[in-house]
Parts: C-alpha cells; sequence; structure tokens
C-alpha cells in the first residue's frame, strides 16, 4: 500500500473517530440533561445513570451503582421481593425484545418516598446487552389522583347522606306560633346564626329542638354545606365512634372499607348532635378534643384529620345534674354550653296550640283523605287545658289520629276527650314512675300498642324501641293496662 494509500485511511479514521467523540458528547449532553431519570442496566445491575436520576433518588451516584432500581422500594427493604421477583421479571422480558411499562413506588436512601412510571427496554451500546430504564416521577400527579379519588368517596358520602336526609319531610315554615316564650327563642337563634360558636339547645322532648337546628343552620354562613345529623340515642354504643369519626379498612370484624364519618361529612358545614346526653363517656372525652383542636382519627387510623365543624348540640336531659353525678364530663358540659337556646314547653305557650293544630290539620289532612275547615271551640279548650308531657309531637300525633276518625269537615278527637280535666302533674306530688307510666300509656294508647315502627311509641317518646320495651316490662305495663 502507498504512503499516500496509508495518509488517506488515516485521516479517514480520524474524522471517523472525531466524529463518534462528537456524537458522544451529543448523546452524554442529551442523557444528562433529560428531564427524566435514565439508568442503563448490565446483568440487572445499574452501571451507569443520569443527573436527573440522582436528583429523583436525593442521593449521588454511589448510592446507585451496582444496584438495581427495584431494590429502593419500601416492600424490598423489609423483604426483598419486589427486587428478587418482580423486579427481575421486567428485566428479563425487557431483554427478550420486549418493552414494559409500569408503575413504581420508590424509598429513597433518606426515607422519603416517591412514585414513578418505568419504561424498560433493550438497547445497543455496547456488545453486551443493556437495558436502559427511563423513569418519570408522578407523584404529584399519584397524589392529585388519590385526593380527587378522596374528594369523589366524600361527595359520595354525602350524596348517600343526603338522600337519607330527603326520605324526612323537614320544612323550616313548621316554626308556628307567635308565643312570647318562642318569640324568645327563636331571636336568640337570629343572634347566634352569623357566628361558628356551639349552641346547645335545651328542651323537654318533642319541643322541636331539631327543628330549631335546621333552621339556625339554613340562616347561618354555613348554609350551602350539609347540615349532618346525629342521634347519640339510637345508634348502638358499638359504632358510635365509628358513625362520628370514621374507620380504616380492617379496623374491626365487618369493616371492609374505608368508612367517613359523620365529622367529617360535615367539613365546612354543621354537625347536629341530638340526645347528647346519651354520649357515651368514653367518647365525650373524643368529642372534647374535636371541640378543643378540631382533629380526630378514624378507628383503627392513625392518620390525624382536621375539620372546621359548628356544632349544634341538644337534648332532653339536665346535664348539669349529670355532671354533678360524674355521667357527663364538666369540661365538654363548658365546652357546648357557649350559647344556650332554652325551647319551651308547649304547656308554657297554650296561646300557640290553636295555631299548631291548625297547622297539623292542613298538613296531614290530605294524606289522611281529609279536608277539615272547622276545629271545634270545645276541642280547642281541651287541647289547652291538657299539659301536654309529649310536647308538639303529641299535640301532632293527636291530631292526625283525629283526622283519621273524623267524618265530615270538623276535627273530632274521639276518646282523647278522657285527657279533660286530667290533673296537671305540677299541681301535685306525683311520684315519677307513675308520671312516666301515665304517659307511655297514653302515648301506646294513641298508638295502639304499637311499640315500634314509623307510627310506634318509641319514634313518638323519642326512645330506642330496645329501651321502651325494658320500661314498658319494669313499669308492668301490659295489654291488660291499656285497655283500661
Amino acid at each position: 500500500m502507498s504512503t499516500e494509500s496509508k495518509h488517506g485511511n488515516s485521516a479517514v479514521d480520524a474524522q471517523e473517530l472525531a466524529e463518534f467523540r462528537e456524537s458522544e458528547k451529543r448523546y452524554r449532553t442529551l442523557f444528562e440533561e433529560a428531564g427524566d431519570g435514565i439508568f442503563i442496566l448490565k446483568e440487572g445491575k445499574i452501571v451507569d445513570c443520569n443527573q436527573k436520576a440522582l436528583t429523583l433518588f436525593m442521593c449521588d451516584r454511589d448510592h446507585l451503582i451496582g444496584k438495581t432500581p427495584f431494590d429502593f422500594s419500601p416492600e424490598f427493604q423489609s423483604t426483598g421481593i419486589p427486587s428478587e421477583v418482580q423486579g427481575k421479571k421486567h428485566i428479563s422480558a425487557a431483554l427478550s425484545g420486549e418493552t414494559r411499562f409500569f408503575e413504581w413506588e420508590h424509598l429513597r436512601p433518606n426515607g422519603t418516598i416517591f412514585y414513578s412510571e418505568v419504561s424498560l427496554k433493550l438497547v445497543s451500546l455496547s456488545s453486551a446487552p443493556l437495558v436502559q430504564a427511563i423513569m418519570r416521577d408522578v407523584s404529584m400527579r399519584k397524589r392529585a389522583l388519590e385526593e380527587l379519588e378522596q374528594l369523589k368517596n366524600r361527595l359520595q358520602e354525602e350524596n348517600i347522606y343526603l338522600q337519607e336526609e330527603i326520605k324526612i319531610d323537614h320544612d323550616f315554615e313548621e316554626i308556628v306560633g307567635g308565643s312570647q316564650a318562642l318569640k324568645a327563642a327563636l331571636s336568640s337563634v337570629e343572634q347566634v346564626a352569623a357566628s361558628d360558636s356551639t349552641v346547645l339547645i335545651l328542651g323537654e322532648t318533642g319541643t322541636g329542638k331539631e327543628l330549631i337546628a335546621r333552621a339556625l343552620h339554613s340562616i347561618s354562613r354555613r348554609k350551602d354545606r350539609p347540615l349532618v345529623k346525629v342521634n347519640c340515642a339510637t345508634l348502638p354504643a358499638n359504632l358510635v365512634e365509628s358513625e362520628l369519626f370514621g374507620h380504616e379498612r380492617g379496623a374491626f370484624t365487618g369493616a371492609t372499607e374505608r368508612r367517613i364519618g359523620r365529622f367529617e361529612l360535615a367539613n365546612h358545614g354543621t354537625i347536629f348532635l341530638d340526645e347528647i346526653g346519651e354520649l357515651h363517656p368514653e367518647l365525650q372525652s373524643k368529642l372534647l378534643r374535636v371541640l378543643q383542636d378540631g382533629q380526630f382519627e378514624r378507628v383503627g387510623g392513625t392518620q390525624t384529620i382536621r375539620v372546621d365543624v359548628r356544632i349544634i348540640a341538644a337534648t332532653n336531659r339536665k346535664l348539669k345534674k349529670m355532671v354533678a353525678g360524674g355521667a357527663f364530663r364538666e369540661d365538654l358540659f363548658y365546652r357546648l354550653n357557649v350559647f344556650p337556646i332554652v325551647l319551651p314547653p308547649l304547656r308554657e305557650r297554650k296561646e300557640d296550640i290553636p295555631l299548631l293544630a291548625r297547622h297539623f290539620v292542613m298538613k296531614h289532612g290530605p294524606r289522611c283523605g281529609k279536608k277539615i275547615d272547622t276545629i271545634p271551640h270545645d276541642t280547642l279548650k281541651a287541647l289547652q287545658a291538657y299539659s301536654w308531657p309529649g310536647n308538639i309531637r303529641e299535640l301532632e300525633n293527636i291530631i292526625e289520629r283525629g283526622l283519621i276518625i273524623s267524618r265530615g269537615n270538623r276535627l273530632q278527637l274521639g276518646d282523647w276527650g278522657h285527657h279533660k280535666g286530667e290533673k296537671d302533674p305540677r299541681e301535685g306530688p306525683l311520684k315519677m314512675e307513675d308520671v312516666e307510666r301515665s304517659h307511655i300509656l297514653k302515648v301506646l294508647s294513641m298508638t295502639d300498642g304499637r311499640v315500634s315502627g314509623k307510627r310506634g311509641a318509641a319514634g313518638i317518646l323519642g326512645l330506642n324501641p330496645q329501651t321502651l320495651y325494658s320500661r314498658i316490662k319494669r313499669l308492668g305495663i301490659n295489654r291488660d293496662s291499656l285497655a283500661l
């Protein structure tokens, strides 16, 4: 070969080498400046990685070289299984020419976690088969999807709750009356509605405490958010905590999925805790924490949940006496008693009875197929003469029963007339047991002995059916008693 030929080949080799080095330099630049983490794997181990990969794992190159990307996972740190099984399966598939796409959870050396979309494919950069792993950080997207899923679940829970509430007939215009006692209570509602202060509604059974709570919510700044009701007396003791605060999957037998509690449902809205005096002492301390700090944990959970909830509580119990007897926490009582509203019993607003009677005639008449336009004067006098231990709820049931038996356009109360001349329990010293027995007998008479169900005595009295059954047994009430 001539000298000229040799020099020509050398020139070509040098040019090719220069082009190769320039190409390698461009590749290296692109490799290092790529927006995704890139790893080169040989026999499953990392032999090279770019700057983004180091940023993703928040460590230097020495922490990564010689390992597989799948060594960095929470499961592998405790079991090693993903690296030995799942990771190798993905790499083997890539070495056979299959491109793999999947999502992986990584545990950084500093203990934090991030999520990435991973693609694996075979590349030809040397004589040995190499796998290129490209990782894209999707932590923010995953968190956003999780938050969206949580919001979706919350909306579903709210929808379920609101669908249940729709079944209940609520009408704020049912606050009927013009007595001074009622006006004073409604004035208190107007005063406190605009604030976020906790309200405690006090009053005997059947005085309309729930109606006042709904009216209070409807004129508050939270009116566009749910008013969530919890009846502390009717919930089973073992489920009250779960209902209030929710539970995690597996928290107890039957907890097959996470459930959002009533406090989470009421976030940015109002929660109405009816019959608060029946709340179990253990739960009183947890409720106190929500009142003080606005936070709690689900049953079986460790995550602290914060809520912004306006609390309205109601009871027919004498909470001060319960505090003195140790049945109710003193600190919780003072937290609840920020703004008390006392509802008058019906016997203290008898001037409202004619208005209420006409209202209930109009409300229930169409359902009973009756058109009543006259309530006899003697009937109104009899209604006003009665002491109404069951208050407005009892009056409503008496009127509805009267509509059923009435013929023509005049309201008739039938054998309700035996209440005329009944001695007002305040006029003489009666034993509490006698008063309780007498009242339960009257209500059972109204319901034809029915205890449970929509029109049962338990609902009228505001008691759990099992509680009423126990009292009936204790007081010796039977069918013969109802026939008297």
